[in-house]
């Protein structure tokens, strides 16, 4: 057997080549923004503060959660059984050394994006029939965190501190930009993943940012949304972001694990 055919057989290297296609796709997908019809019928009905408004709402929300709210959040999943089955894959791989093994991982975190998007759509069409748009902004922040949290705990990695909290919102930025800043973006989520440092901004300075590329990009739906009956167009939006920020970041966190494992 040749060497060539020996490294093609290596798990780790096929998950990882396996993940640098999906990787590119991802960013392929998102090379540019194409203003739908619906956009474009709103674009003169959206009141000029609005923007403005759900900048401070996304940035008060995301300062609230991440102050008092992760332990709110915990409770409603099984934060020491997600890491206790971690442990147990983790040795499954250590033992097995397959692909299988290496892919449990993934599936796990699909299956948490699953319910959770599931859970996205119920919520955001329900406040869109009532005609509820801006108070949903915090509901929507905290079903993204625990989202996210939930990946974060399948492969292994902590929420807590600063610095994971300034990861989480790098991949928020990332999912929801278009093009060359999106190809940034997901630099720099490499780079800290590579690294293990904090890049730039300080963790209020990055959630201004967050707020404002959410603000930008939701900035139709959630005026949809305040139209009682017709939000109900708006709230679907909820899951499809969703489904958006919770792909990317399993993209990354996937990348993080693959890449920690390679480096052990």
């Amino acid at each position: 057997m040749s060497l060539f055919e020996k490294e093609k057989k290596d798990p780790f290297d096929q998950e990882w080549m396996a993940l640098q296609r999906k990787e590119e796709r991802f960013l392929q997908k998102r090379a540019e923004k194409s203003d739908t019809f619906l956009n474009q019928k709103l674009a003169d009905k959206i009141p000029p503060t609005l923007q403005n408004t759900l900048d401070v709402a996304f940035a008060k929300a995301f300062e609230l959660i991440f102050e008092k709210g992760t332990g709110i959040l915990e409770k409603t999943y099984k934060k020491e059984e997600m890491q206790q089955d971690f442990q147990i894959r983790e040795y499954t791989v250590k033992v097995k050394n397959n692909r299988k093994s290496l892919r449990s991982f993934s599936q796990k975190a699909n299956i948490s994006k699953g319910a959770n998007l599931l859970l996205s759509g119920v919520s955001g069409v329900g406040l869109g029939i009532l005609g509820i748009g801006l108070p949903d902004i915090p509901l929507f922040t905290a079903m993204m965190l625990r989202s996210i949290y939930e990946i974060a705990l399948h492969y292994g990695y902590t929420y807590e501190t600063e610095q994971e909290k300034y990861f989480i919102l790098l991949l928020i930025q990332g999912a929801l930009s278009y093009g060359e800043e999106c190809r940034n973006l997901d630099e720099k989520a490499n780079q800290y993943i590579s690294n293990h440092l904090w890049l730039e901004d300080s963790l209020k300075q990055e959630i201004q940012k967050t707020a404002g590329v959410l603000s930008k990009e939701l900035l139709y739906m959630k005026f949809l949304q305040g139209i009682p009956i017709v939000g109900v167009v708006g709230g679907m939006y909820d899951a499809v972001y969703m489904k958006r920020i919770s792909e990317y970041a399993g993209l990354k966190y996937q990348h993080r694990f693959l890449q920690d494992r390679e480096e052990s």
